[in-house]
């Protein structure tokens, strides 16, 4: 199971665009006027990862699964989305089911293309949705706050406590500022995220600009990527008519020369799911044999009784040890055996902490 990312933005952007090139689809209507997106659209791509092809190699795997990455393309918000304008109560209410927000920014002039406040002026743009974000965040707090002060006892410390950082981060958000961890312990972190806040989520701003600035941006994606360096946020250049183009190649090798051709070493997909990894904390373990090769997605600073549980939970209730090669050895050993035979494979009980890359075999007693 891979992660789930939202994308928002204003009417006219690029989203559906970019959700269509980036799922190989055509569900989301890409029109030139707002709200032509009615539902969320559903999007899962495969994660590419260099690492499953050489396992599989090695062991003639009949199946290959890699992890998956899901894309939401959600309606455009208006200003005003918060009071409901522009059908928006509901749209937010599909942001706060992501893992993620990915806010899809025009950075790009062109005539033909309409904007929702007829100018060109990202930074406002982020503005608008960053407030209505905010707002909606805020009346939600504020209803929470209500309702568990009526259910409030003396004694109960929980209940104090989460109300003592409901007001810290009522308190960011009458300022203008979104509920960023920088400003809270872990702990109250973690009591945050309880919440579901939308504007708690891990942000990337991908600014969507004309195929002559994919290399070096311009003047609209300096702009943001200045504004996300001040929140400590993360900033991608993308061209959606770029990434229409790559969706349409099916060969993988015509891609990459494609790819060279623009002097791009990677896709818009590839920089999404990077900094998608990074910002969710996710690493890769492995399963591999004749049958699959198999790429599971965990949280970093997981064990391995919770990884095996990934797989099933059978896996977990009955954990006796994780047999685990890292990836380095396994690909210059050759496999499982060799890696044993030169002490590469460990035998690690259930508090290890899986890293990155391991390819490991569980064995459970149940």
């Amino acid at each position: 199971m891979g992660f789930k990312c939202g994308i928002v933005g204003l009417p006219n952007v690029g989203k559906s665009t970019i959700f269509n090139a980036l799922t190989s689809s055509s569900s989301a209507e890409a029109a030139n006027y707002p709200f032509c997106t009615i539902e969320p659209n559903q999007g899962r791509v495969f994660v590419p990862d260099e690492r499953i092809e050489k396992l599989s190699k090695i062991n003639n795997s009949k199946q290959k699964l890699p992890t998956t990455l899901d894309f939401s393309d959600i309606a455009g918000l208006v200003k005003g989305a918060s009071k409901g304008e522009g059908l928006g109560n509901k749209f937010l209410s599909h942001i706060r089911q992501v893992d993620a927000v990915i806010h899809v920014l025009r950075c790009f002039d062109d005539k033909n293309i309409t904007h929702v406040n007829n100018q060109i002026n990202p930074l406002d743009d982020l503005e608008i949705v960053e407030t209505e974000l905010m707002l909606a965040d805020l009346d939600m707090l504020e209803k929470i706050k209500l309702s568990n002060k009526k259910k409030l006892n003396i004694t109960d410390k929980e209940n104090k406590s989460l109300l003592e950082v409901i007001d810290k981060a009522i308190d960011l958000l009458k300022k203008g500022e979104p509920v960023n961890i920088s400003n809270f312990t872990n702990k109250e972190f973690n009591e945050i995220n309880k919440l579901n806040l939308i504007t708690s989520k891990p942000i990337i701003y991908v600014c969507n600009v004309d195929e002559n600035s994919i290399i070096n941006g311009n003047e609209y994606s300096n702009e943001i990527y200045l504004y996300a360096e001040k929140y400590k946020r993360e900033s991608i250049i993308i061209s959606a008519e770029i990434e229409s183009q790559i969706s349409l190649i099916k060969e993988l090798d015509e891609k990459k020369l494609f790819l060279e051709e623009l002097n791009i070493s990677e896709s818009g997909l590839t920089r999404i799911i990077k900094s998608g990894y990074s910002l969710l904390n996710l690493i890769t373990f492995f399963t591999s044999g004749p049958k699959e090769t198999k790429a599971w997605n965990i949280t970093n600073g997981t064990n391995a009784s919770r990884a095996a549980g990934k797989i099933h939970t059978d896996f977990e209730r009955g954990f006796i040890r994780a047999e685990t090669i890292a990836y380095s050895d396994y690909i210059n050993c050759n496999g499982e055996l060799e890696s044993k035979n030169q002490g590469k494979m460990r035998s690690e009980g259930k508090d290890y902490i899986v890293q990155d890359g391991d390819v490991i075999t569980f064995r459970f007693n149940v």
